[in-house]
């Protein structure tokens, strides 16, 4: 099978993209499972940090306000979004575009110049995919944080990363320290405990995050002059720069959404400040012991790793299979991507968290979906 452009995942990111394509008439093929790790890898119940100005449709068309209309409904009655919401909206989005997407699996990706087409993806199914550009929209699974000297600490077995921890019904009557003090460690015990865990300990190095509404209002115009300047940031002073990160920690990481302070604010959840683990042994009762550097010593049943993500196209397996990384620059894991959004190696294309390195940390939400659609789909469009 050959394509002039293949997308490589069918998250928001993804199916952006095939949007954005289809609007700049470039033929593509889009493989993967809608939505896959919005299914698997976040959890029922969980409420996203995105209001209904964070929707999907480059043309602006099929936006989230437009799929509330079909329900008679107005953003207040939906707000703040659920993930079950969101999923709605992105099977929604799809059919309205009309985005048929490929269920396959790609094993790994190599460079194949072959009648102009400069890429070929081997499928699980044994077949293959010619593209001359190839654009990899994947989520966050391949990129979770599991830090060395935390994971040394614990036995195997006995700890899992938010990643992974999304059916909460083992936990039921048992007790777990998640380590971590941003919003998935917080959400993560508020839906552990929901799901009646018998106690929940947050541990964090650092205070605790207030629990006031974050301010997003800037973001929108810095992705429109992302946009009208694909260059701007990288040509930012590093002054500048580190302004826009410190505001950016302090509105994402600083801050927890209001709505859960009364979620976690209850007498099974614990939180640990200020603190760090420094040990663990097993109980003679088969549970776990972990011992903090502040002396205090926490028996639990499961210890939860809300330790974020950080990128590396190394981690990538169909990238890492194929034959592309020995050529492709990085930059500390990071892809070194050019003002369309383009690798190294010409007509390769990584977006979505891949991509903040170059074009800032808003591209790992999916406010960034539209703005890296257009961008990428119009240098595609311009070089066909």
């Amino acid at each position: 099978m050959k394509t002039p452009l293949l997308i490589i995942g069918a998250g928001p990111f993804g199916l952006a993209a095939a949007a954005a394509a289809r609007h700049a008439r470039v033929e593509y093929l889009i493989v993967g499972i809608p939505m896959s790790f919005w299914h698997a890898h976040m959890p029922d119940g969980m409420i996203l940090r995105s209001d209904c100005d964070w929707h999907l449709d480059p043309d602006n068309i099929h936006t989230i306000e437009a799929f509330l209309q079909t329900r008679h409904q107005v953003p207040a009655d939906v707000e703040p979004l659920s993930i079950e919401f969101y999923r709605e909206y992105a099977s929604w989005f799809q059919r309205e575009k009309k985005i048929e997407v490929t269920p396959a699996s790609v094993l790994r990706l190599d460079q194949a110049s072959a009648d102009g087409y400069r890429y070929v993806a081997r499928l699980e199914d044994g077949g293959s995919i010619a593209a001359r550009n190839v654009l990899v929209a994947v989520g966050f699974e391949y990129f979770k944080k599991l830090p060395n000297e935390l994971i040394a600490l614990l036995p195997a077995g006995r700890f899992s990363h938010t990643c992974d921890l999304v059916d909460f019904s083992g936990l039921a009557g048992r007790s777990c320290l998640i380590v971590g003090g941003r919003q998935s460690a917080f959400e993560w015990a508020a839906l552990i405990a929901e799901k009646g865990a018998s106690n929940v300990h947050v541990c964090h190095r650092h205070e605790s995050p207030s629990l006031e509404a974050s301010d997003w209002s800037w973001v929108a115009a810095m992705l429109d002059e992302i946009e009208r300047n694909p260059g701007w940031l990288r040509n930012m002073s590093a002054e500048e720069r580190r302004e826009l990160d410190r505001r950016f920690w302090q509105e994402g990481r600083l801050r927890l959404e209001p709505w859960l302070k009364p979620r976690v604010e209850r007498a099974s959840i614990s939180l640990w400040p200020n603190r760090q683990v420094v040990a663990s042994h097993g109980s003679s009762d088969g549970r776990l012991v972990v011992s903090l550097d502040s002396g205090d010593a926490l028996t639990v049943d499961h210890v939860v790793l809300a330790t974020g993500y950080e990128v590396d196209v190394g981690r990538v397996p169909f990238l890492a299979d194929g034959n592309l990384l020995h050529e492709m620059k990085t930059t500390d894991g990071n892809p070194v991507l050019d003002e369309s959004l383009q690798s190294s190696l010409p007509g390769l294309y990584l977006t979505s968290m891949m991509a903040t390195r170059d074009f800032g940390p808003f591209f790992a939400f999916t406010v960034a979906a539209r703005a890296a659609a257009r961008i990428a789909m119009g240098a595609i469009a311009r070089s066909s």
